[in-house]
């Protein structure tokens, strides 16, 4: 399907009878932030005229550098279904520009789209598919959000016991008039865990729609009364929320991973992928688990990977070669959460691949066993390492790899590091409640 140009989002928003227009972009942590305007403002948004304050924007600029442009992708343009006709809502999501017509460094997408123009280069176009598991909990008599959900789903399960399904089904009929193509739509494996899955797509294009998808699932839960997180491990016990990213680089109209006459039938393209995944992953870790809480979710038990390994066959390791092949030979990387960055994500996932590809990084044998059952001494034997076991472990490892430093920029390498090293330095002050569970009458 042929993108809109600027033409196009002119004529729709005067056939929808749009009246105002959301201009998206993310910060630097993937947090979504919009400046509205009337659609009498939008001829000038188009031709990239509109600024705003960046120095208000977390990790974008200093307060005495502060002007920064808003330019619209006209192939984002969208109308938010679930608002009114009369005076309907539409959005675009936008790159951000210097006032000297540069592209501002700090800016996400940008980051990403550095990253696809290195691929292009060798030929390549980045896919992906994600998977993204979120939660639905209830909120309190306040509308604050609670962990509470009176779900007793699991993997798969239909109501009665899936409580949240009917706020899913909603979540689709939205994604689905947003042009997402949904692929599946079930229950996950802890009480109210979900999964929606939609079609594949370049990274861009998947890297805008992950930060829809977010929104869109926020907004319709909150009209069901209940609250959507995508935080990693909301609760103790059970199993954590990922974003799996299944990938694969494309070549003259061909999957560039597959190829017939080689073993388990993976391209030295793609062998090399995974190396240069499995090489920069420790740093990588840093951006797709980018927060405190994402490292409760990596821990051995609840199915989330652990060792920095890969196979064709199993589930423990980080990263799975699914069984399908020819033009759907994919790797799926199974560490990042949906706390991350999604531009940033996709840009260091693809960095590393590429340096991969371009340095000749074999990965080790595939480990086909459970992994989670092996011992140290034979994980060891096997050279299968660990991830990150904290934030603080994996912000050290980024600020050691040039080539994920690379990736991000020498801006969003200093603004993220910083600010998550303040998170981490607030997280260790804190008293926690199983501190005072643990000691308080014990000493």
């Amino acid at each position: 399907m042929a993108r809109l140009t600027n033409d196009d989002v002119r004529s729709l928003a005067k056939e929808l009878g749009v009246k105002f227009v959301r201009l998206q972009f993310t910060d630097i942590f993937g947090v979504l932030k919009n400046v509205s305007i009337t659609v009498e403002q939008l001829d000038k948004a188009l031709e990239g005229e509109l600024m705003f304050d960046g120095s208000s924007i977390e990790g974008f600029v200093r307060i005495e550098e502060s002007d920064m442009y808003l330019r619209p992708d006209p192939g984002t343009f969208a109308v938010f279904p679930w608002r009114p006709r009369d005076g309907a809502v539409a959005r675009l999501i936008c790159d951000i520009y210097n006032p000297d017509g540069t592209p501002f460094a700090g800016d996400p997408r940008h980051v990403l789209k550095r990253a696809i123009d290195e691929a292009a280069g060798l030929g390549y176009t980045m896919n992906v598919g994600p998977e993204a598991e979120f939660f639905l909990f209830h909120v309190d008599n306040e509308g604050r959000p609670t962990t509470i959900t009176q779900d007793r789903a699991g993997y798969f399960d239909l109501t009665p016991v899936d409580l949240g399904e009917n706020a899913r089904r909603d979540m689709v009929l939205v994604l689905d008039q947003m042009s997402f193509e949904i692929e599946a739509s079930h229950h996950e494996v802890a009480p109210g865990q979900h999964e929606i899955d939609f079609k594949y797509s370049d990274a861009l294009d998947i890297a805008d729609k992950v930060v829809t998808f977010k929104f869109v699932v926020r907004t319709i839960a909150q009209r069901h009364g209940l609250h959507a997180t995508f935080m990693p491990k909301p609760v103790f016990g059970i199993a954590g929320s990922g974003m799996h990213l299944n990938q694969s680089l494309m070549q003259n109209g061909r999957n560039s991973f597959f190829d017939q006459d080689s073993e388990m039938q993976l391209s030295d393209t793609a062998m090399c992928y995974i190396g240069g995944l499995m090489k920069h992953i420790r740093a990588i870790s840093a951006i797709i688990n980018p927060t405190v809480n994402s490292y409760k979710r990596l821990v051995s038990g609840y199915e989330a990977p652990v060792y920095i390994a890969w196979s064709s066959r199993n589930r423990s390791p980080l990263i799975r070669v699914p069984a399908k092949r020819g033009m759907s030979t994919r790797i799926e990387l199974r560490s990042p959460d949906p706390s991350c960055n999604p531009y940033l994500a996709l840009a260091v996932c693809l960095k590393a691949g590429l340096d991969g590809i371009k340095n000749n990084i074999k990965p080790p044998l595939p480990c086909d066993r459970n992994i989670y059952e092996m011992t140290a001494a034979e994980r060891e034997r096997d050279g299968i390492g660990s991830l990150p076991s904290s934030l603080k472990e994996a912000l050290k490892e980024l600020a050691l790899d040039e080539v994920v430093m690379a990736a991000l920029g020498p801006h969003v390498v200093q603004r993220f590091i910083e600010a998550k090293q303040i998170e981490w330095d607030r997280y260790c002050t804190q008293v926690h409640p199983w501190e005072i569970d643990e000691y308080l009458t014990k000493y």
